[in-house]
């Protein structure tokens, strides 16, 4: 009798977010695999840790460990591995050969899962908001899109790309209604970055680990699931719409970032993202990109004008400029809404790097890119309060806080702090609603 083969060794290549989804859709319950390890990248404080054996399944009675990505070349010779399933977004595509040729070398293969493999199907319509890069403006277009849902009298559920930085068997699915729900779960500042402004607006947020759970929980309440996609990641649900936004502040990074690009491809509406502060040059230069790689999609622009909740109070101030986390680290954008509002205002800005505690250096070491602005780090209590030490530390007369967060209500800022607001608004014709409208003619009795 011939021997029976043995199970295909992987390693799944992450951040705490598609690794996990990919092993609950494709590998959790296939007995001709088996997953060595999840590798982890991005997200500090995901690494020696284990994937829980409650959300692995029978076949992982141990769970899974968690390793630095660091250790791949390693486990690739120790382990015997056949495949690496590459996993998590915002990537150059440069990066991902680099890791390919890794993968390689070590003699395995390098898979990249695809739409088909992984998305969920809903009973529901769902409408998808991605980017091609972290930082375009998914969350404030995601939140008005709810508002104007909503007024058309439809019931509607939020569904955020996962952000599970804690325990992750009491993460498996998580609904936020309130801001108490987010104190009891221990959000961390790029969680509440997130939640908080939909929480403002009325929306239920679900998030979390096992997302054929959440979707069978949040269809059960809404008559449309929005999904709010994180980094430029493409949604683990198979969208009814999918909307792509790309970035006039960065032209050309439409096709360098996976899988931004694929997302692009897939795109049925393009928004051309911030065009209240890009040049009509660079406006036009993404506009044409997106016609050319996706000549399909329907292409509309909207701006994501800015407030300050007290501009007088920073003019002619010395400030330090607080601005959203993850579009300032691995987004790659040197500064944001905060440092754009403090210089209208006439503010002094000053760099944050004279001040910051160690920990906070490494960062700006890690991302040298990161121009006189400070991110808004807190992924644990520890790093929450080196930002309070760094922000206290500073010879300001003002914080100006431009994450979505309210900052002030998660540490003692020793300093006035003002807030600066962006939220999504139409321009031109034709109209984001008008096209989304057409949707939902085509599709609810609406």
């Amino acid at each position: 009798m011939p021997t029976p083969p043995l199970p295909r060794r992987i390693v799944i290549m992450g951040a705490a977010g598609r690794d996990f989804h990919n092993f609950n859709v494709v590998y959790r319950d296939d007995p001709a695999t088996r997953v060595i390890a999840f590798t982890a990248t991005q997200i500090p404080g995901i690494a020696e840790r284990r994937y829980p054996a409650e959300l692995a399944g029978p076949l992982y009675p141990q769970g899974i460990p968690i390793v630095e990505e660091a250790e791949l070349p390693a486990l690739l010779g120790c382990e015997c591995i056949d495949q690496v399933i590459f996993a998590y977004s915002d990537i150059e595509h440069s990066r991902v050969m680099h890791t390919a040729s890794i993968a390689l070398a070590g003699g395995a293969d390098f898979v990249l899962l695809g739409p088909n493999q992984t998305m969920l199907e809903a009973r529901v319509p769902v409408i998808a908001v991605c980017a091609v890069r972290t930082g375009c403006g998914k969350s404030p277009t995601t939140r008005w899109l709810s508002r104007w849902l909503r007024e058309k009298g439809l019931r509607v559920a939020i569904i955020r790309h996962p952000m599970p930085y804690g325990d992750l068997a009491r993460q498996a699915v998580q609904r936020f209604a309130t801001r108490a729900d987010l104190d009891a779960a221990h959000c961390t500042v790029e969680e509440r970055e997130e939640y908080e402004p939909h929480l403002a607006l009325g929306n239920v947020v679900y998030a979390g680990v096992d997302y054929a759970r959440i979707v069978a929980q949040a269809e059960a309440e809404a008559d449309v699931l929005l999904w709010d996609g994180g980094n430029n990641d493409f949604s683990f649900i198979r969208p009814d719409l999918q909307i792509v936004l790309v970035d006039p502040l960065r032209p050309g990074h439409e096709t360098t970032h996976h899988p931004g690009e694929a997302v692009l491809r897939m795109a049925d509406i393009v928004l051309v993202s911030k065009t209240n502060s890009a040049s009509a040059t660079d406006i036009q230069r993404v506009t044409d990109a997106a016609r050319r790689i996706n000549p399909h999609a329907g292409v509309v622009q909207g701006a994501l004008p800015i407030s300050l909740d007290d501009p007088e109070q920073l003019r002619g101030k010395r400030v330090l400029v607080v601005e959203d986390g993850p579009t300032i680290t691995h987004g790659g954008m040197s500064y944001g809404a905060g440092y754009l509002a403090a210089k209208a205002a006439a503010a002094v800005i000053v760099d944050p790097r004279s001040t910051a505690v160690a920990s906070i250096q490494q960062v700006y070491s890690a991302y040298p890119h990161i121009g006189p602005v400070l991110p808004a780090l807190g992924y644990s209590p520890a790093q929450l309060d080196a930002l309070r030490q760094t922000i206290n530390a500073a010879a300001v007369d003002v914080v100006v806080a431009a994450t979505p967060c309210d900052l002030g209500a998660l540490i003692a800022i020793d300093k006035p702090l003002v807030r600066v607001r962006y939220e999504f608004a139409e321009v031109g014709e034709p109209k984001l609603s008008d096209l989304v409208q057409a949707f939902l003619l085509r599709n609810m009795s609406v």
